[in-house]
């Protein structure tokens, strides 16, 4: 008997007043793959009056709404969900463009090893800059680093080790991590480890997926043969002060959960004392 077919990717995107950027997003994912791509949209902003008209102009997407925001993993999973079957996901969010071809890419390179659990492509900033979307995993070492000089000592050596990835050229290689913006995942990984995290609301919810799949036994890897555009930061714009704040607290939670040891709770509360000045410092 013949194995039933399996679509390649299934794309989940998550909008929270994303209607601008939906348009164009799903039209360069039309270029970015040779076959038809099936997708889900989480409507994260269940009162944004422009997404049902925006969503009846999007063809063979499927719209999700759960009635609230469930923060960006939770909403994720919901998506995989109700996904088609599928060997690839690929995770994005809708505030990006795809350059022609770089879906099939990610998945040429996801499909070069069969140890590959998760691809990320480079990811251009407007102004054309190359952002760090691959890094080494955050240590207590480096995080305390780069979270107490990152904005007032920019060369400092833990920054630097942090966004390590800032090669030039760049290569392909194996990461710790790679950046949630825009993420294949090959589905047996990501079900296997039981898909994101919810307790992070909104970031490291990407470092802390990465990490899991790692940890599975599968590799991560970073593809700059695939590239997009992403602009960024448009749904935290509108509650900036707010999303410092999750941004901190989803940072102890990442580091507190890799130190768990009950000798370990000293550094563990100079930590959560840290990121919370910091927070406070960069709100103001």
């Amino acid at each position: 008997m013949t194995a039933p077919h399996r679509a390649a990717v299934s794309l989940v995107t998550v909008s929270y007043y994303s209607g601008d950027y939906l348009p164009g997003f799903f039209a360069s994912v039309t270029g970015a793959s040779a076959a038809p791509v099936a997708s889900v949209l989480v409507n994260n902003a269940g009162d944004d009056p422009a997404l049902p008209a925006i969503a009846a102009t999007l063809p063979g997407v499927t719209v999700v709404d759960p009635g609230d925001n469930l923060g960006y993993g939770k909403a994720m999973n919901l998506g995989v969900t109700r996904t088609a079957d599928s060997e690839w996901l690929l995770l994005s969010n809708p505030d990006l463009t795809l350059s022609p071809g770089a879906i099939d890419e990610l998945v040429r390179v996801g499909g070069s090893d069969p140890r590959i659990g998760a691809v990320g492509p480079l990811i251009h900033t407007p102004s054309g800059e190359v952002y760090p979307s691959a890094r080494r995993l955050p240590s207590l070492r480096h995080g305390i680093g780069h979270a107490i000089f990152g904005q007032v000592w920019k060369s400092n050596p833990w920054t630097r080790s942090y966004l390590a990835d800032r090669e030039n050229p760049p290569r392909e290689r194996d990461a710790g991590w790679l950046s949630g913006a825009c993420l294949l995942v090959r589905r047996e990984a990501f079900e296997q480890v039981g898909g994101f995290d919810d307790k992070f609301f909104m970031y490291f919810e990407d470092v802390d997926l990465c990490a899991r799949i790692g940890r599975a036994g599968w590799r991560i890897v970073y593809a700059p043969s695939a590239e997009l555009m992403h602009v960024g930061g448009h749904s935290t714009d509108r509650v900036n002060r707010a999303m410092i704040r999750v941004h901190h607290e989803s940072a102890y939670k990442y580091l507190a959960a890799r130190y768990t040891g009950w000798y370990l709770g000293p550094l563990r509360l100079a930590l959560r004392v840290g990121l919370r000045l910091r927070a406070s410092i960069t709100r103001r």
